[in-house]
């Protein structure tokens, strides 16, 4: 078999199963476990997936800076919106990320719930203006102007100073291996130290972003105390993240 026909079948599988083993492709490939280690390094380093010890996952293709994402996938997003109403409680303390799927959720907060919400993100604290019950503690930073929220020392200094019953944080990849990954560093930061300081933490993620990897470590996926997607949590996919205690929504 030759090098391109290789290739399309890595790729072929990549997007069926959401992961490539090497063990497991050399032997539909009939060929070694070196060259197809050699042929995903090759597909990786033209951008068409992430390699990984052992083989490779998708690579997330998620648009970088706010604007953009905002208008991905809306109608998943209200989904997820959805499901999130059930972890919020009257009185409690939400820290809340600048995630896009984490904003959807905020506009979807019953107008006269009595919370306090702390955040890096500077449309939540917008929305949150016609909230008369919600007390707004907003932390202060760099402005970080692809994603509207503040990152640096300041901010994770911030974070660190607060103990919140949840943290909803919107989510740019997830692995059962990998673990939570982003594609901005400065705000990976922030998102590990929201994740480190607060009792729960609920991440928000289309389906499309489990299985995939980007360059910035975030936290352990067994870190997460629960995944909400719009997907119908019974599907086999979701079997690894379940092993690990998470629960899925």
């Amino acid at each position: 078999m030759i090098k391109a026909e290789r290739h399309t079948l890595i790729l072929e599988s990549l997007a069926k199963d959401h992961k490539v083993l090497l063990d497991q492709i050399s032997k539909v490939l009939l060929v070694s476990e070196d060259t197809v280690r050699r042929d995903i390094k090759e597909l990786s380093d033209k951008g068409l997936l992430k390699a990984v010890r052992g083989g490779a996952i998708p690579k997330s293709n998620i648009p970088m800076h706010f604007k953009e994402r905002q208008h991905i996938a809306i109608g998943l997003k209200k989904i997820i919106a959805e499901k999130v109403l059930e972890y919020i409680k009257p009185g409690m303390v939400v820290l809340i990320d600048a995630g896009t799927s984490v904003l959807a959720a905020v506009v979807n907060l019953p107008k006269d719930i009595e919370l306090t919400v702390v955040t890096n993100s500077f449309p939540v604290a917008s929305i949150l203006e016609d909230y008369p019950k919600i007390e707004v503690l907003f932390m202060g930073g760099k402005l970080n102007k692809t994603s509207f929220s503040t990152t640096g020392h300041e901010t994770i200094e911030a974070v660190r100073n607060i103990r919140a019953d949840i943290c909803l944080m919107g989510i740019c990849s997830i692995d059962s291996t990998m673990g939570v990954t982003g594609d901005d560093y400065e705000d990976s930061l922030i998102k590990r130290a929201m994740v480190e300081t607060s009792k729960s933490t609920i991440a928000l993620s289309t389906y499309d972003k489990l299985g995939t990897c980007e360059s910035f470590y975030i936290c352990g996926t067994n870190q997460l105390d629960v995944i909400i997607t719009e997907a119908d949590p019974s599907l086999a996919f979701f079997d690894d993240y379940k092993k690990m205690g998470i629960t899925i929504q």
